[in-house]
């Protein structure tokens, strides 16, 4: 549909992947090396200026393959939640895809054997294939940084540098996918869009004694029950930090958005009436 072909090249526009004329940019070109969503390309690509492009890579894999956690069968669902917890990161689902992830190998390393390594995986009700899936993808994206010659950090999971810096690196792609609780039930209004979502009942904040305020979603799905998948907390002044202005300028308005702006204000009023006065 044409709105439709309208609307993907205006979200590349704001991932930067296009010049004033409409072709890929020098930037765009290298994004589409990576076989990923655009805004996924612009983590990575980010990634390598806040050096944590390991971490990313992982990220990048995991939510590109299949859906790492199994329905738990009828009346096992404690025993999968308890499982699950263990792999659990206070920063988000994002973090926790990393554990899950670094545990799977983990376990192969420390078993030898690929049988050894199943069991782990049916015991922690998550999905071999799918973690073995996510293995292939991140040694293929791997090969590709390395073949354009992009740099590759050291791993570096688990600082308090290294979680901010992943938070900018998914930031700088994902800010077309950030949601505020409205009503501190859960009910995300996505600020692009202007839905109400609710969290994804695979994610670590779902059914948490604490639940964020703003996040920073992967996916949104309507057939799932107007749920956001993979959530991750996100701070307002990270996002006024990194966020294009004008895309920040076209969100529609709500509740969200002026408390966005009152953020703004108060990082650089003086900046922010020159740019009124423009």
């Amino acid at each position: 549909a044409p709105e439709s072909l309208m609307q993907a090249l205006e979200d590349l526009d704001y991932l930067a992947a296009l010049d004033n004329d409409g072709n890929l940019s020098e930037f765009g070109i290298i994004m589409s090396e990576f076989p990923l969503d655009p805004q996924l390309s612009k983590s990575i690509l980010a990634s390598c200026e806040f050096e944590c492009v390991d971490e990313m890579l992982t990220i990048a894999a995991m939510v590109t393959a299949p859906n790492c956690f199994l329905p738990a069968p009828p009346g096992t669902e404690e025993i999968a939640l308890t499982c699950w917890r263990k792999f659990s990161h206070p920063a988000g689902d994002h973090f926790t895809l990393i554990n899950v992830f670094n545990a799977f190998k983990g376990a192969r390393a420390n078993s030898g054997s690929q049988r050894t390594n199943e069991k782990w995986c049916r015991d922690s009700f998550l999905s071999c294939s799918a973690l073995r899936m996510a293995e292939i993808i991140r040694a293929e994206l791997v090969e590709i940084m390395k073949r354009i010659e992009l740099p590759i950090s050291e791993p570096d999971f688990g600082s308090k540098g290294n979680t901010l810096s992943i938070q900018k690196s998914l930031l700088s792609g994902y800010f077309m996918h950030i949601a505020r609780d409205v009503d501190g039930s859960g009910n995300y209004l996505m600020l692009a869009h202007r839905q109400v979502a609710q969290l994804h009942p695979f994610s670590s904040y779902y059914n948490p004694r604490r639940i964020p305020e703003w996040v920073l979603f992967h996916e949104f799905s309507i057939w799932e029950d107007n749920s956001i998948r993979v959530v991750s907390e996100i701070s307002p002044d990270l996002f006024v930090e990194l966020v294009p202005q004008y895309y920040f300028s076209n969100l529609p308005p709500s509740e969200s958005k002026d408390i966005l702006q009152e953020v703004i204000h108060h990082l650089s009023p003086a900046s922010t009436g020159k740019e009124e006065q423009k």
